[in-house]
């Protein structure tokens, strides 16, 4: 079965003409984007096993990328970059990421470290399957969010309309405006500015009472959508 690798590099170029195709050429299932918000969504569908990650990019950083990812999947991750500092290298690598190639990248060498990273997600894979998909989700009553290993928070009015709304469109993005007209029934003279700041405060307290990165991410633009699988438990 082919590996399934996702590049993400906002360079046209390089992943449209280069990048993509020679990964296709070499047997894998490759797929490209150009942002972050781009491939958060197609994770929703798609279980890939492998990420080529740039480095610098617009909006959030690769490190910034990969520090996320890891809270939520099992992926192997290769970071490519030009101009990543020491300090940059010996993080990723130590923490976030399985290897780092400079660029402009050597292509050989490219698909012999995804194949290689491949036996080890694999691997992996294989000691997980037949566990349960594990998802982020609410207690019955609405009023505690449940963590994919069990643990939960508490939550407030707020907090708990909000979820329910982005948890019922399972992993679709929900506007800013549907947001704030859901919320503005709760607290009057409800705006955008209000919005942000429940969602920095729910963030805050996932990542304060649990040490989690919760999955709620931006789609610029648009609003808001709640990545809910926790990839580490899909099947491959």
């Amino acid at each position: 079965m082919p590996l399934k690798v996702a590049v993400l590099e906002d360079d046209v170029a390089l992943r449209e003409d280069i990048l993509v195709p020679r990964l296709a050429d070499s047997g894998f299932d490759v797929e490209g984007f150009g942002s972050s918000t781009e491939l958060y969504r197609r994770m929703i569908a798609v279980s890939f096993e492998v990420l080529v990650l740039d480095l610098r990019l617009d909006g959030e950083s690769g490190l910034d990328i990969a520090r996320y990812l890891a809270q939520v999947s099992s992926i192997g991750i290769v970071m490519l970059t030009g101009r990543g500092t020491g300090e940059d290298r010996v993080r990723g690598l130590s923490e976030l990421v399985d290897a780092w190639l400079d660029k402009p990248v050597d292509l050989d060498l490219l698909v012999a470290t995804l194949r290689s990273i491949a036996r080890r997600t694999r691997s992996d894979a294989s000691a997980q399957r037949g566990a349960l998909v594990q998802a982020w989700r609410l207690s019955d009553s609405g009023w505690r969010l449940h963590a994919p290993d069990g643990r939960s928070v508490p939550l407030n009015l707020l907090e708990r309309r909000l979820l329910t709304r982005l948890l019922a469109t399972e992993g679709e993005p929900v506007t800013h405006d549907d947001l704030i007209a859901d919320l503005s029934v709760l607290a009057e003279n409800f705006d955008r500015h209000r919005l942000e700041i429940v969602i920095h405060r729910l963030r805050r307290k996932a990542d304060g009472q649990l040490g989690l990165s919760l999955p709620l991410r931006a789609v610029r633009g648009v609003g808001y959508l709640m990545l809910v699988v926790d990839e580490r438990s899909r099947k491959r």
